[in-house]
């Protein structure tokens, strides 16, 4: 008993230990960009060396991908929370859709994470292949739910996995007008938009549906 209450004892603190790297990292990280953090100023951010950083992560990029990892969860359970409360194949989709862009609307220094915005502007940054491969499809996984109620509403497959990059793109471009105030120039409301798109998008399949 002792020794497992030992060991109890050594997770609980290791967790500990990770999570608040984790809490310092993403303080870094949108302060400083990928490009300007270090695992230096982490360890000063945590509280530790260098050298106990390197005990859980192996680099900043596997920290970082971590960090979007965590923001990836947290939006494929915003996103089925919603879509749990929606009944037919047009609710889920309007639900997971939007649930998706206001995911991002409240939280927007998540969109900045995935697109790696906190400094000089958009560049083909990557984690390494197996970090990027595994994100992207942590982010397909999310907005899967869109692709299934596109199916339920009598989309192919493909035209289905359109549709998600469709909204992805469209909820992307406000969302970065609106975080920037440019959506100002138009007089136009960010939510308002998304929503006339993707109610679109519903009377669109729904009608082909019908036909």
């Amino acid at each position: 008993m002792a020794k497992e209450q030992r060991i109890g004892r050594q997770k609980a603190v290791s967790e500990l230990k990770r999570s608040l790297i984790m809490d310092a990292a993403r303080q870094v990280f949108e302060s400083e960009g990928l490009d300007g953090a270090s695992l230096r100023a982490i360890a000063t951010a945590a509280g530790y060396t260098p050298a106990a950083l390197y005990f859980h992560f192996e680099s900043k990029e596997a920290i970082y991908a971590e960090v979007l990892c965590e923001s990836l969860t947290d939006l494929s359970k915003a996103i089925a929370r919603a879509v749990a409360r929606a009944r037919t194949p047009a609710d889920r989709l309007r639900a997971a859709a939007l649930a998706f862009f206001r995911y991002y609307a409240d939280n927007p220094r998540d969109l900045d994470l995935g697109f790696y915005l906190f400094r000089g502007g958009m560049k083909p940054h990557g984690l390494g292949k197996e970090r990027d491969d595994m994100l992207n499809a942590a982010l397909e996984s999310a907005m899967q739910p869109i692709a299934d109620a596109a199916q339920a509403l009598d989309a192919r497959r493909e035209e289905a996995r359109a549709l998600m990059a469709d909204i992805f793109a469209h909820a992307a471009g406000l969302l970065l007008l609106a975080h920037t105030g440019r959506i100002r120039m138009f007089g136009a409301s960010a939510p308002n938009l998304m929503e006339r798109f993707v109610e679109g998008v519903v009377l669109t399949l729904t009608a082909k549906r019908n036909r």
